[in-house]
């Protein structure tokens, strides 16, 4: 596998060979360095040029970065419509490195600057930038809890709730789990929102909230993964009511904690999913 400084002079060695790359921007995980690097991170690489046709026409100039195993073009294929300005290759080569790449006209380059902070400039042969932007994750930082935000993730996980058990009870157990899914996002949140307060709001769990176990008490995040085996229809029941717990006791501890009301979503709720449940579910 190829070194991070092997990858970047290939890069780079390119794009300054190259007369219609006038600018290189990196986004992603390589930016932050609040991201442990590791030999995981994949290469993600802007290009900013004068004539996009002239590159999408063929892949062969691909061939410059490895021997291609997988690759993916977003912007070429009909499953995933066109959604950018641009075009893009997901390439994954025999060293096992993985380098996304985006081709944008130059006159996508304001745009850019302000679509992520977690950026940096590797190049500019025309001095198009004029401030070069310093990467920092902190569009991805904890969003601090208000009292609006707080009733309306309690009223989603709670809203949601039935349709899971309207799932069960009619044996659509996929129609279940997908809903828990979305449950379950309110109780990461929730869940975020916990770790904000104790440790404040000026860093990120993450994609995926991957790093929530750095943070959390062992029993809570235990508690999380009790919510997540979902291979029969007895266990997506234990993993609703298993989120219900954990949901119920961080939100009334935040709810003390801030003085928020506790809004009656709960007890109202499980009410009837107890009903439904006791009166109706037949197990399979």
């Amino acid at each position: 596998m190829r070194t991070p400084k092997e990858m970047m002079k290939r890069i780079l060695d390119f794009a300054q060979g190259d007369d219609r790359i006038r600018a290189v921007g990196e986004e992603g995980s390589r930016t932050n360095k609040n991201i442990p690097s590791d030999i995981y991170q994949d290469y993600d690489i802007t290009f900013f040029v004068t004539d996009l046709g002239s590159f999408t026409k063929s892949d062969d100039w691909l061939s410059y970065f490895g021997c291609i195993i997988m690759m993916q073009k977003p912007e070429d294929m009909e499953w995933f419509p066109p959604s950018m300005d641009g075009f893009s290759y997901i390439m994954y080569f025999d060293d096992y490195t993985k380098i996304d790449l985006t081709l944008y006209p130059l006159s996508y380059i304001p745009q850019y600057l302000k679509d992520d902070k977690l950026e940096r400039i590797l190049l500019d042969k025309d001095g198009l930038i004029k401030n070069p932007p310093v990467p920092t994750d902190e569009d991805y930082w904890i969003k601090p809890v208000t009292p609006r935000s707080f009733d309306d993730v309690c009223n989603e996980f709670w809203n949601t709730t039935p349709y899971v058990m309207k799932g069960l009870c009619r044996h659509e157990i996929l129609f279940a789990i997908d809903h828990l899914r979305i449950v379950r996002e309110q109780l990461l949140t929730m869940l975020s929102w916990k770790i904000g307060e104790a440790y404040g709001y000026t860093f990120s769990l993450g994609k995926n909230y991957k790093f929530i176990d750095k943070y959390l008490p062992k029993e809570d995040f235990e508690a999380l993964l009790s919510t997540y085996r979902l291979d029969s229809y007895d266990h997506v029941w234990e993993s609703l009511y298993n989120a219900h717990r954990l949901f119920r006791r961080v939100s009334m501890d935040l709810a003390e904690k801030k003085g928020y009301p506790y809004p009656p979503y709960d007890e109202n709720v499980t009410k009837m999913v107890t009903y439904f449940y006791q009166n109706h579910y037949i197990k399979p």
